[in-house]
């Protein structure tokens, strides 16, 4: 478990990784260490095991944007990690939805890329959805876990475009109130948080698929949730923004009605979790619930 980014044993570590790991490709193993910056003190959620998970550095254009936990046999993620950048919220409109090579030929590139015209269903669609499992289905839509107005750089911004981010969210929910959420993570952060901002989003699933050709093809999550962590915060803010700081967290009902979304801390949200789905008793978002040691604190 990482303590401090500033340790110098712990950087002769992540050298050696980066050397060892920096060379594979997206879906690794282990994540390297340039994909770990993504994650509070280098460490992703604990108590999320299955042989089914496989771990993704999302990677476009030459560099790593972010990590994704991904459920190859419900053809979701499970969860997506990234860094929140001061952002204006524009949304980034000119993206071709891309996928995961690494996800169906290991010795593929590591780079996600544009689904080619006439591909073969068969190269991709075991591991991961594709572009016709959301085709002609009327009551959900595509949803970002790692939203594209959380992002600054416009790369960063496209890098949110591939559908081993996004899940199945009933309309009236992704476009009201998760969005509004979103919106208000947005403003938040921007405003308040000083240092780095972790942010790990997630489902539960529900056991209903959407099916194309009477085959259970992609998973429909009950619950969307998310949190944040930000040890370097604004102890001048507004108290009731400052004490959602350094860490709060968030769950809705994906659903058309009845899909208002609630604020909780982070060990709330996690208690919520351990009863509504897959995780096991040890399940934890951030390393010590994202409260620094004293010797860290600004």
């Amino acid at each position: 478990m990482f303590t401090t980014w500033a340790n110098a044993g712990l950087l002769v570590v992540l050298l050696a990784d980066f050397l060892v790991d920096g060379a594979q490709g997206s879906v690794e193993k282990d994540l390297s260490a340039e994909c770990r910056v993504f994650l509070y003190m280098g460490t992703q959620p604990v108590g999320l095991e299955d042989h089914s998970l496989r771990k993704i550095c999302q990677r476009y254009n030459g560099k790593p944007r972010f990590v994704t936990l991904y459920d190859t046999m419900d053809h979701v993620p499970v969860y997506s990690a990234y860094t929140f950048k001061r952002s204006d919220g524009e949304k980034r409109v000119d993206v071709p939805w891309m996928f995961e090579p690494q996800l169906a030929t290991v010795s593929a590139t590591g780079e996600m890329q544009a689904f080619p015209r006439g591909y073969g269903h068969q190269n991709f669609e075991d591991a991961q959805a594709v572009l016709e499992d959301y085709d002609n289905v009327v009551s959900y839509e595509r949803g970002h876990l790692n939203p594209d107005e959380h992002q600054a750089d416009p790369d960063d911004k496209a890098a949110t475009y591939t559908l081993t981010n996004v899940v199945p969210l009933a309309r009236e929910f992704n476009i009201g109130p998760w969005k509004e959420q979103e919106h208000i993570i947005r403003h938040r952060l921007n405003n308040y948080c000083r240092g780095t901002a972790y942010v790990v989003t997630g489902i539960t699933t529900s056991g209903h698929m959407i099916r194309r050709h009477n085959i259970d093809r992609v998973a429909i999550p009950t619950y969307m949730w998310s949190a944040y962590c930000c040890i370097n915060y604004d102890h001048n803010a507004p108290y009731e923004e400052r004490y959602k700081f350094p860490a709060f967290a968030y769950y809705g009902l994906n659903s058309r009605e009845n899909n208002q979304v609630l604020e909780i801390s982070v060990k709330k949200l996690e208690e919520f979790l351990k009863g509504s789905t897959f995780v096991d008793k040890n399940f934890r978002i951030f390393v010590d619930d994202c409260v620094p040691p004293p010797s860290a604190l600004p």
